[in-house]
Parts: structure tokens; C-alpha cells; sequence
């Protein structure tokens, strides 16, 4: 049910369902493009290690014009169409081809054309960035359409984590095995196979998100005045984030989460910590994989009652506390491996079952943090959301484009940030290309592992706490938010300006 007027916009449980996909549709490419593409440009076009990983942040840096950008036309846009659509379907054709196009076609680049593989590597990866921009963009912005009900949009999380899971962990699960099974991350072959399976992944999610937001994608439910699409210009991108107190806290917060999940998670650092530290990529990768989503099961059923109780601000401290306690304990368990064999993860010896107690304590500690962590690493999305009703709310203007773009702008050089910091630590051992699976252990590298694995994702949490402690947008104050916008919302439906509404009801 739902009502454009005097009532909550609410979802249908259909779209609650399918709508989040639009963010598995995405994260197929976050592995895809993020995880592999530095490895890529190292090990398969032979550009270097530091500039396969620095050209990652550097493209990125081009969102810093083209976000705002996209964000603003996303606002001006109401059309026949709808508002999100267009960019959910032209930004997955974007990244489809460009990928295509990168993963398959460059390897036939002759090896001594060094600079059109160059040129090729960097330009086909700016498309890429374009076309993630324009679907990521829809994920945060488009739930402002689909439900305004703060009991609702916590249930965004558990949904978009299952679409995540539909998405970013098939091809977790899917890369190892074709790894084992078709050529290694070094060999084009690996992605001639990776790229369309992944491509083809993501158009399928995407067309069920776009049926998700068909019927909410109308001007009827765009804000207070929904047939007036907003014009912004970018010098207000500054008005906004100085004014919009919520949206900087989130900013921040969701930098810091975002990047501590790209490092930690990043394939060098999965190979480093699980082949060349502990011997044996291939036995411990998946299973420990799937100890951290069997793990995250029961803290998505926690967060989500949290959440609905005590709000999305009360949810998120807490269970990224849990998550920092434990990662202190695997950080100790990754500073006491090697002094003896019993100090190493082990699942299977001479084809035995053979768990030790630094395994069971490993897996306590990471299973449980993951977990807590995994189960919150999305909420500042629909978060997102509740700054753009605030914005709303404070000036007015409904601009979900701006708002969402935005907040993807720091998302996103953050995760790309990732790479380059990998690649820095992974040259500072001396190391010319990128570890794989097979790469032998080298002095240091426990060292980098435990400050990419364990330091960074724990100062992150820190970072996270100290700025949503004055989150302001509790439950209680976004009931409010939703109820002053909906008695707006009638007044200017019967006739009343925006500016008269926005005096009356405060």
C-alpha cells in the first residue's frame, strides 16, 4: 500500500525483494573490475605493478567531475521512462562492453605495442567508471522512491545483502574455482571466462531490479512537489555538504567501512594471507569464505530488529564495535603465526581432518567479526536515503541524484584507493608483480598482510565510531522528517507553493 499524499509510502515486499538487486547487479563488477584489474593490467598486460595499481585511484579521481554531473542530470531527469531506469539499464550496457572489451581484447594487443596497451588499459577503464556511476548512483537514490517508512528501510540491508551475495559472492566462490579448473589469475584465459559469466550475472539482476522500481519510478512519489524536476547547480554540491551535517558523518563513516572491506578483501591480500603465509590457498580461501557468510546470518536478523527498535544509528555502532573487538583477535593470532607449526590454519594434513586451536580460534575470532562487520557493510546505503529526505526536509528540494552521487563519490575513491595501497605495500617488499595463489612467502610480508588485513579495517571502525556518535537522524527524528514532508507533500498537491508549505509546516 501506498499514498502520494497524507499516508507512508510503502513498499511492496516484491520490490523491497528486487530493488536491492540493483546493488548485486553492481558488486558483480566491484569483484570483476576492483579485485582483478590491477592484477590484470600487472600480470597479464605487463604495465607494472605500481601503475596498475596506482591508474586504479587515479581513474577514479575523474569521478570528482563526473559525479556531480550525473547526479544533477539524474535530477533534471522525469521522463516517460522514469528517473532511475534509464541510468540502471544505459550504466550496465557501459560496463558490460567496456569490460568485455578490457578483459578479452587487449590481451591481443601485441606485447610490443606497449603503449596502446597503455592507452587501451586506461580509457576503457574510464568507461567503466562512467557506467558504475550511473547504476551505483541509482542503488542509494532510488530508495527514496520505494519506501518512506522508517520500519521499511531497514529491511533494505537484509535484502541488499542477499543481492550482494547474489552478486559479489557467486564470483567470490566462481574465481577460485575457475582459477583451479581453467588458467590462473595471471592467464587471459581466466578472464575470457570471468568477464561475460560475471557480465551476464549482472544484466540478469539488473532487469529484476529495474521490475522492482517500475511502479515507484513516477513523479508522484518524487519529493514535495514531484512534477518539478530540480535543477542544481554544482557550486551547491558545497551548500549542501556544509549544511547537511547527516550526509558528512555518513560520508566519512561509509569511506572508512568501504575501504576497510576493498583492503581486506582485496584478492592480493586473500593470496598473500592463505597461500604463501599459510600453504594452502585452495583448501582455506573458500571454506574460510564461507565461514564469514555463515557467520553473518544470524547478525543480519540482529541489525535488522535493532535497527527497526532502536534505528540504523544504534545498529551500526554496535555491531561495528563487535566487529573492531574481534579483529583485534585475529591481528594477535596473525602476530603469533610461524613461531611453530601449530601456529598456522589448517583444515586438512595428509588427508586427514587436522584443526588445530589457532584454526578454531581464527575462525571464532574472523567468523564473528566478518560477520558482525558483513551485516552492517551496506546499512549506510539505505542511510543515504534518510539524508536526502533530510535535505528535503531542511531546503525543500528533492535531489536523490545529487545526494546518492555524492556519497558514491567517496565510496568509490576509497575502494579504489584499495589497489594502489595494496600495490604500495606489496612493491615495499620488493615484489614486482602482484602475488597470486602460487607466490612463495617473502620477508615482510606477514607484516603487510596484518596491517591490510587487521590495521586499516580496525582504524576504519574507530573512524566510523568517533563520527556517527552525533549522527542525528535517529528513528525518532526521521519519523518526524517523514511526517512534516508528507503534510507538505498535501498541502502543495491542493495548491499550495513549495516555499509556503515549507514555512507552514516545520
Amino acid at each position: 500500500m501506498s499514498d502520494t499524499s497524507n499516508s507512508i509510502n510503502r513498499a511492496k515486499k516484491y520490490q523491497l525483494m528486487l530493488f536491492p538487486l540493483n546493488n548485486g547487479a553492481t558488486n558483480v563488477y566491484y569483484v570483476l573490475v576492483l579485485s582483478y584489474v590491477a592484477t590484470f593490467g600487472s600480470n597479464v598486460l605487463t604495465l607494472g605493478v605500481i601503475f596498475a595499481s596506482v591508474m586504479v585511484t587515479a581513474m577514479r579521481l575523474c569521478d570528482a567531475i563526473t559525479d556531480p554531473i550525473i547526479g544533477a542530470v539524474m535530477d533534471r531527469t522525469n521522463g516517460r521512462f522514469g528517473k532511475f531506469r534509464p541510468f540502471m539499464l544505459i550504466g550496465n550496457a557501459v560496463m558490460a562492453l567496456s569490460v568485455l572489451a578490457l578483459y578479452c581484447l587487449t590481451p591481443f594487443i601485441p606485447s610490443n605495442a606497449v603503449g596502446v596497451r597503455y592507452a587501451a588499459f586506461v580509457l576503457l577503464y574510464f568507461f567503466w567508471v562512467i557506467g558504475y556511476t550511473f547504476q551505483t548512483a541509482c542503488t542509494r537514490s532510488g530508495q527514496t522512491v520505494l519506501t518512506s517508512d522508517p520500519k521499511q528501510r531497514p529491511l533494505f540491508t537484509i535484502f541488499n545483502t542477499v543481492g550482494s551475495l547474489a552478486g559479489m559472492g557467486i564470483m567470490q566462490f566462481l574465481a577460485p574455482i575457475l582459477r583451479a579448473n581453467v588458467a590462473d589469475y595471471s592467464d587471459p584465459a581466466f578472464y575470457r571466462v570471468f568477464a561475460p559469466v560475471g557480465i551476464g550475472l549482472s544484466v540478469v539482476l539488473t532487469i529484476l531490479a529495474v521490475i522492482g522500481i517500475w511502479e515507484k519510478d513516477k513523479p508522484e512519489f518524487f519529493g514535495i512537489g514531484g512534477e518539478k524536476a530540480e535543477r542544481i547547480e554544482i557550486k551547491e554540491y558545497i551548500e549542501i555538504i556544509k549544511n547537511n551535517d547527516p550526509l558528512k558523518r555518513l560520508m566519512v563513516a561509509g569511506a572508512g567501512c568501504k575501504l576497510a572491506l576493498s583492503v581486506a578483501n582485496n584478492t592480493t591480500v586473500l593470496c598473500m594471507l592463505y597461500g604463501s603465509m599459510m600453504g594452502d590457498y585452495d583448501a582455506l580461501y573458500l571454506p574460510m569464505m564461507i565461514v564469514g557468510y555463515a557467520f553473518s546470518v544470524p547478525f543480519f536478523a540482529l541489525t535488522v530488529r535493532t535497527s527497526q527498535k532502536h534505528g540504523q544509528k544504534k545498529s551500526l555502532l554496535k555491531y561495528v564495535s563487535v566487529a573492531l573487538v574481534c579483529y583485534v583477535g585475529v591481528l594477535v593470532l596473525l602476530s603469533l603465526w610461524g613461531r611453530s607449526p601449530a601456529f598456522n590454519l589448517r583444515f586438512v594434513s595428509d588427508g586427514k581432518i587436522a584443526i588445530n586451536l589457532y584454526t578454531i580460534l581464527f575462525i571464532a575470532f574472523f567468523g564473528v567479526g566478518y560477520g558482525a562487520y558483513y551485516a552492517t557493510a551496506d546499512m549506510p546505503i539505505p542511510m543515504v536515503a534518510d539524508c536526502s529526505d533530510y535535505e528535503t526536509y531542511r531546503s525543500g528540494k528533492y535531489i536523490p541524484g545529487v545526494m546518492g552521487t555524492l556519497f558514491s563519490l567517496v565510496d568509490k575513491l576509497v575502494s579504489s584507493l584499495s589497489a594502489t595501497i595494496v600495490g604500495l605495500a606489496v612493491s615495499i617488499i620488493g615484489l614486482r608483480s602482484l602475488p597470486t595463489a602460487e607466490t612463495p612467502y617473502t620477508g615482510g610480508m606477514n607484516t603487510v598482510v596484518i596491517v591490510l588485513f587487521c590495521v586499516l579495517p580496525v582504524i576504519a571502525w574507530l573512524v566510523t565510531i568517533l563520527f556517527m556518535r552525533k549522527y542525528s537522524l535517529t528513528r525518532e527524528k526521521m519519523e518526524e522528517i517523514q511526517e512534516v514532508n508528507r503534510k507538505r507533500k498535501k498541502a502543495v498537491s491542493e495548491g499550495m507553493s513549495v516555499a509556503e508549505a515549507m514555512e507552514r509546516f516545520r
